[in-house]
């Protein structure tokens, strides 16, 4: 994943741990999540679309 090792991502994983604390991790994991799924709804909807103007245009 982006060319990082393991020690790298455990690195990361320490550092987010220290700047936000164990209670707020979990806040931002769901927010994170929540921002990914909206993110592929959007686009899903954009690509759908898109596929459904090309196929009127035949």
């Amino acid at each position: 994943m982006f060319g990082l090792g393991t020690t790298e991502m455990v690195l990361i994983l320490v550092v987010v741990l220290f700047f936000f604390g164990a209670k707020k991790l979990p806040e931002l994991a769901r927010g994170l999540g929540r921002g990914i799924r909206e993110f592929k709804d959007a686009s899903r909807e954009v690509r759908e679309n898109i596929e459904k103007a090309a196929s009127e245009e035949k």
